[in-house]
């Protein structure tokens, strides 16, 4: 009992001194560089969809004429399924086909094989297409199915919603500065009023951590290279738009009276 006593004794006169040792720390004049944080979850209200023709031939105007008009008719059934969409045509392409390689067994002194001849011809074309008509979206592209192939979908922010958000998002940072002055300030014991703001650090400059620009993240992107089979009409596929976080990070310079 009495070594117990005296190590009880002995960890609570150890306690005593570093709480009085950390009460000693003087505080006056502390410069203090608080890194913040605010973010932003919002629905997506913008859609980027990439539509490709593909066509082969062993003619390879006969090919490119296809593609043309296939391309032609897609863009026309587009602006009559959403007129507000902004289209834009983009790699086009022509590639030749070989013939396979002949197996043949090697030989001694045998002369380089010969190259392979043309077979016939690839041609393709890419269309994105950029529209905030979420709800349409599914018939529109489904209408474009009957002509072109989906290679890709990515949900995000428009510019004009981003922008709407600048200052709710300016607002949540500069919270979150002033919530961890106030844990920093409980810690040094001191009164929040105490603290003294010298510099806010909106782009990470000077000496502080170079943060991230305020980004969307997408959530939701798929990709096919898969040519889709040619149809009359082609059953409406499901699309759920997800959200996007946009964040943005703050450094503040803090100095203590």
């Amino acid at each position: 009992m009495k070594t117990t006593h005296k190590l009880m004794l002995g960890a609570a006169m150890a306690a005593a001194c570093i709480t009085a040792q950390a009460q000693s720390v003087q505080t006056n004049g502390s410069m203090v560089v608080v890194p913040a944080t605010g973010e932003l979850t919002v629905p997506n209200d913008q859609a980027h969809v990439t539509l490709q023709v593909e066509e082969q031939d062993k003619d390879k105007t006969a090919a490119a004429s296809r593609v043309n008009q296939k391309m032609k008719q897609g863009v026309e059934l587009l602006r009559k399924q959403d007129p507000q969409a902004v289209l834009k045509s983009y790699g086009y392409y022509t590639y030749a086909v070989y013939a396979e390689p002949q197996t043949v067994a090697p030989q001694a002194g045998r002369t380089p094989p010969k190259a392979r001849p043309v077979v016939g011809w690839r041609v393709g074309q890419y269309l994105e297409v950029t529209t905030q008509n979420l709800n349409a979206l599914p018939r529109t592209v489904s209408s474009a199915q009957s002509l072109l192939n989906l290679n890709g979908l990515q949900f995000g922010l428009s510019p004009s919603a981003s922008k709407k958000l600048d200052a709710a998002l300016f607002d949540a940072t500069y919270k979150n500065l002033e919530e961890r002055i106030g844990f920093i300030a409980g810690s040094m014991r001191r009164s929040p009023a105490d603290a003294v703001l010298e510099t806010l650090d909106f782009e990470g400059s000077g000496n502080y951590a170079s943060p991230e620009r305020p980004m969307a993240k997408s959530a939701m992107m798929m990709r096919s290279d898969m040519a889709a089979p040619e149809a009359a009409s082609v059953a409406e596929p499901s699309f759920e738009p997800g959200e996007s976080t946009v964040s943005m990070r703050l450094v503040g310079k803090v100095r203590f009276k």
